[in-house]
């Protein structure tokens, strides 16, 4: 299997799957020297982790870190990172009648056609189990460029039918880790609760979308050709399961403007040019503009519903799958955290190419 590695100099590699004995990450490429906060790690981990809330599942998985290489006396080394994450609480047993059978909308057709064989016990690698690894590295990637003044935050901003009416600029962040939704507006999220809740209880689930802002991002990062900033985290984001769409700045939005409507100005600051509407979502021509980048991520229900669904079997026989086990009703929630870690290790991977240019 190929593609377990992800970005050029800050580089991870993953291995591990949803129901073996647990997963790991190697970071490549983090310069030495930066204090390594083990508690922030794990808070990054526990905003992700199962069994947080009563919208998630019930899994229960501490998600302890055990960092194995890297890390001297509190700092890193430069050389690879090793960070082990155990599972503990796999019930294997709950995907015994999906064994001969595929799940709708689930990776195991298509990953038994490719490889010939797959691992039914909760998707195995192709497990959003995978993306507790994304996280424990995107931790790392954030303690650093805090250093550098750049900030990555997530929200959830629509559940179902339900958005955040309120500006981007009137969020309130300090109230997206207040209530178990993540929504920066406490009112909506009440009634984002309400709908998730309503949607478990009638064995169904529901998809949302979430928005990612990043600030004190400098003039300069990005590629003008294959690694635009943009696509880049187009490529993060659409790595993310359950994802189905990306936009960024005014994105598909832009369609319906015209040039004159659409064209960021640029006008005279105190810290020399900004412009005076941001529609490019802080990206021009690929390379960062020194505006807030912000951008949006879409992700579908999740595919395992607690009701009977029609399917085949491997046989190519119609079969029922029953609706059974530990599943989010709504991944949206856990997902703030995998968007904010894959969007760090997109800007730490760019920030460290532009320092080959500037040294």
């Amino acid at each position: 299997m190929a593609s377990n590695s992800f970005g050029r100099i800050f580089r991870i590699t993953t291995s591990g799957e949803s129901h073996g004995p647990g997963l790991g990450v190697i970071i490549d490429g983090c310069p030495a020297g930066l204090e390594v906060d083990e508690d922030y790690i794990q808070h990054e981990l526990d905003r992700r982790k199962p069994g947080q809330s009563s919208i998630t599942t019930q899994r229960k998985e501490s998600d302890r870190i055990s960092i194995r290489s890297g890390v001297y006396d509190g700092k890193t080394t430069g050389a690879p990172i090793l960070i082990l994450i155990p599972n503990e609480d796999q019930k294997s047993s709950d995907y015994d009648h999906v064994s001969q059978a595929y799940r709708p909308s689930h990776a195991d057709y298509t990953y038994e056609k490719k490889y010939g064989i797959r691992d039914h016990r909760g998707g195995g690698r192709s497990s959003a189990r995978e993306t507790v690894n994304w996280v424990a590295a995107g931790a790392i990637a954030k303690l650093y460029l805090q250093k550098q003044g750049i900030s990555i935050r997530a929200a959830v901003t629509s559940i179902g039918d339900i958005d955040v009416k309120i500006p981007m600029e009137k969020f309130d962040w300090s109230a997206v880790e207040k209530n178990i939704v993540r929504c920066p507006d406490a009112e909506t999220a009440v009634q984002m609760q309400k709908l998730i809740e309503t949607v478990r209880d009638d064995g169904d689930t529901v998809g949302g979308i979430v928005t990612g802002v990043i600030e004190g991002c400098p003039v300069g990062l990005g590629e003008p050709v294959f690694h635009k900033l943009e696509a880049d985290l187009a490529h993060a984001m659409l790595s993310i399961n359950a994802t189905k769409g990306f936009d960024i700045g005014s994105g598909f939005s832009a369609s319906r403007m015209k040039g004159s409507e659409h064209n960021d100005a640029w006008v005279k600051s105190e810290s020399g040019s900004t412009t005076s509407t941001n529609h490019s979502g802080g990206i021009q021509g690929g390379i960062s503009n020194g505006m807030p980048i912000y951008f949006r991520v879409g992700f579908k229900p999740v595919s395992t519903l607690m009701k009977d669904q029609k399917s085949v079997d491997r046989a190519g026989e119609e079969v029922i799958i029953q609706g059974k086990g530990r599943h989010d009703p709504c991944v949206v929630p856990r997902a703030v955290a995998i968007v904010e870690a894959m969007t760090a290790l997109v800007v730490m991977d760019h920030w460290l190419m532009q320092r080959i240019y500037t040294g």
